[in-house]
């Protein structure tokens, strides 16, 4: 059994590749040889712990992550708020392969999903600019992803912490050579064309009165049925495409709460990611259209880029075997 450490995945695993994956496993998803059970979540006094298996039938991937979000830990322990293990098995014996760090795995994957979710939703103009909710992990490969999915000019950046904005901007400026700023809220709204929420908020992060027509969002940072980054307002306003119709309605209070108040009901869900990528669903509509992907995280990612990462460790000769 091979074991990687998270400099191992680091050194392997790339955002181009890894949302060439993740959409082939949203693909699998929408034409059913995908097998994703719906995540079993456990709370804790500190924190919550999520159980996410899935089989790829097409890509002959199957894994397990188990991953917390403990939002205590940078303070009290220096941790990362995301901790994360994969276990990669066999597909055709169900044996462990590989045993692999998931913090920085999960932190792609998620930027992966809405990278790929923004080549098919977003507009296609040049120059374009994005605003980031969030100054975390998920905040640098929300960013990432966005610069591969399209052609980026600047990008504005919002946290509760200022020290945490200073060192999003010097990491991912050095980077990606783009040009970041700090902006408030309403900034962020006047000037991105593209909007990614990565926070630990769990109230809404702005009016959404006050979002541009042709926006487009992905919404990563809630994941529970009472928090939510966005408002009301901006998810009656957007066009939704889910990473999946079930979490959404079970897991993500962007929706749910909004359904609670009567606001919308389930079939303002437009589609799931995977409809849109195998044509099924059409994308957007028009220039003026606001678009928003909800992503709640799906074991289809984390199994996509577990193999990927997995094939090119074994490739690189990396990582430390073991017996057991």
């Amino acid at each position: 059994m091979l074991l990687l450490n998270q400099n191992d995945v680091m050194e392997v695993l790339d955002m181009a590749p890894c949302m060439k994956v993740v959409e082939e496993a949203f693909a699998e998803l929408a034409y059913g040889t995908a097998v994703l059970p719906l995540r079993i979540n456990l709370f804790t006094e500190e924190g919550l712990g999520l159980y996410m298996p899935a089989y790829l039938k097409e890509m002959g991937a199957l894994a397990c992550k188990v991953v917390t979000s403990y939002v205590n830990n940078p303070a009290k322990h220096k941790l990362p708020t995301i901790l994360g293990k994969v276990l990669l098995q066999d597909p055709e014996t169900g044996d462990v392969l590989c045993i692999m760090d998931g913090g920085y795995l999960t932190a792609v994957r998620t930027g992966a999903a809405s990278g790929v979710a923004t080549r098919y939703l977003a507009r296609e103009d040049k120059g374009q600019k994005v605003g980031i909710f969030g100054a975390g992990a998920q905040a640098r490969t929300q960013l990432w992803a966005m610069t591969v999915a399209r052609d980026i000019e600047r990008a504005y950046v919002h946290d509760v912490s200022d020290q945490a904005v200073s060192r999003f901007i010097t990491e991912m400026t050095s980077k990606l050579q783009l040009d970041i700023s700090p902006a408030s809220p309403d900034q962020i709204l006047e000037e991105a064309d593209i909007i990614c929420t990565a926070s630990s908020s769990p109230t809404p992060l702005f009016d959404g009165n006050k979002v541009r027509e042709g926006t487009h969002i992905n919404s990563v940072g809630s994941h529970t049925p009472k928090a939510r980054e966005l408002d009301t307002a901006i998810v009656r306003r957007s066009k939704i495409i889910a990473d999946s119709y079930d979490a959404c309605l079970r897991e993500a209070g962007d929706i749910m709460l909004p359904i609670q108040e009567g606001a919308i009901d389930k079939s303002h869900l437009y589609a799931e990611l995977g409809e849109v990528i195998i044509g099924k669903k059409s994308g957007r509509a028009d220039a003026r259209e606001i678009t928003l992907f909800k992503s709640n995280g799906l074991a289809i990612q984390d199994v996509a880029a577990a193999k990927l990462v997995y094939d090119k460790a074994v490739q690189a000769g990396i990582g430390t075997s073991v017996d057991l």
